[in-house]
């Protein structure tokens, strides 16, 4: 099943000779327990695409759909309410509230969706255990390293019923170690039923994906299967070769 559906979206900022096309006839489908890494240059429209994606912003034209529903025409309280229980952000600054702690973090977006406080620490708790976090779960952000707070990151980004995770340079602030270590924990989540859209500019951490898409100028200029990268240690059998590989 496609998590997300892009179909000929393109995005144009501007009008006359000010008019920007960040994305240009985009065709795109991620399927339950895929990743898909986005790489391409500066500008090219990654940031853009995620935004669309994650309903934080309208294609020009084109149509997107998540779990199966169009984003076309929805209410912004509806598509509130898709981000808030299908939808989980990973960025690279991390984007933790520094007044609460790991757990109150990991379950303010159930809290805000109105699930019970003691429910959605349970569940937030539960999350930040599958990723080795449950000692650090009282720690304040300014207390933990840089790659505890980016695993609690994902932790709020796929806690509840989430479906789709998109993550722009969820590693670009951490060094190599934690980098490849936050691609884990994406390609574990996606093996758990997940499906996620990742930008990344570092082809060894873009081997972790099932699927590269290249973007320049807008457009998708290419698309590979990656040659076996680290995540084929944790997996049997063979894996399939792109064109040429």
């Amino acid at each position: 099943m496609s998590l997300l559906e892009m179909r000929h979206v393109s995005r144009v900022y501007g009008q006359g000779a000010a008019e920007v096309r960040a994305l240009q006839d985009i065709n795109l489908d991620v399927d339950t327990g895929m990743m898909v890494a986005v790489m391409g240059p500066s500008g090219s429209g990654k940031s853009t695409l995620l935004t669309i994606a994650g309903s934080l912003e309208d294609p020009s034209s084109g149509e997107v759909r998540v779990c199966g529903q169009d984003l076309t025409g929805l209410p912004r309280n509806a598509k509130a309410r898709l981000r808030r229980q299908t939808i989980g952000y990973v960025f690279q600054d991390f984007n933790l509230l520094p007044w609460l702690t790991a757990a109150e973090n990991v379950a303010l977006p159930l809290e805000l969706d109105g699930v019970p406080a003691r429910k959605a620490r349970a569940a937030g708790m539960a999350s930040l255990e599958a990723l080795g976090l449950g000692d650090r779960a009282t720690h304040f952000p300014d207390q933990m390293s840089g790659g505890e707070r980016q695993r609690v990151a994902i932790a709020r980004a796929v806690v509840g019923e989430r479906k789709l995770l998109l993550a722009d340079e969820p590693s670009g602030a951490l060094d190599s170690a934690n980098g490849e270590a936050v691609m884990r924990l994406i390609h574990a989540a996606c093996k758990r039923g997940l499906a996620a859209v990742v930008v990344t500019h570092d082809a060894q951490l873009a081997s972790w994906a099932d699927r590269v898409v290249f973007l320049r100028d807008g457009r998708v200029t290419d698309q590979t299967i990656p040659a076996p990268g680290p995540e084929s240690l944790l997996t049997s059998g063979p894996r399939q070769q792109g064109p040429g590989q």
